[in-house]
């Protein structure tokens, strides 16, 4: 079927995400982020992505690769939709910054699923 859409699928929507994130985000301040509306929003709805793909992977694929962690990319995509007006910025900044590029390495290290398809 043209539009099955498994592990391998999702991850290359999350790896997309997340270099969209990186190379956006090179050079930039926690004070850029603060006073850039527009950067600040395409960051969140990217983490949201990442977040929205990441709950259609398999539990087998969480199960295995639990070095991910599922639980906190899921709790910053609830805390953003839902109280949108109050998300700190500095954990966003440091989520952009430090995580996500982790998040990065996980799973390019982990990207067995891609060549199952």
């Amino acid at each position: 079927m043209d539009n099955y859409k498994d592990d391998a699928y999702y991850s290359d929507k999350i790896r997309s995400d997340i270099m969209f994130i990186v190379e956006h985000t090179k050079g930039i301040e926690k004070t850029d982020l603060r006073n850039n509306e527009i950067l600040l929003d395409s960051m969140m709805f990217r983490l949201i992505q990442i977040s929205e793909n990441a709950k259609k992977m398999s539990e087998e694929y969480k199960v295995s690769h639990d070095v991910i962690p599922w639980n906190n990319i899921s709790g910053l995509r609830n805390k953003i939709v839902h109280d949108y007006g109050n998300v700190n910025v500095d954990i966003i900044y440091s989520t952009v910054k430090d995580d996500i590029p982790e998040l990065l390495i996980y799973l390019e290290d982990n990207n067995d699923t891609r060549d199952e398809k």
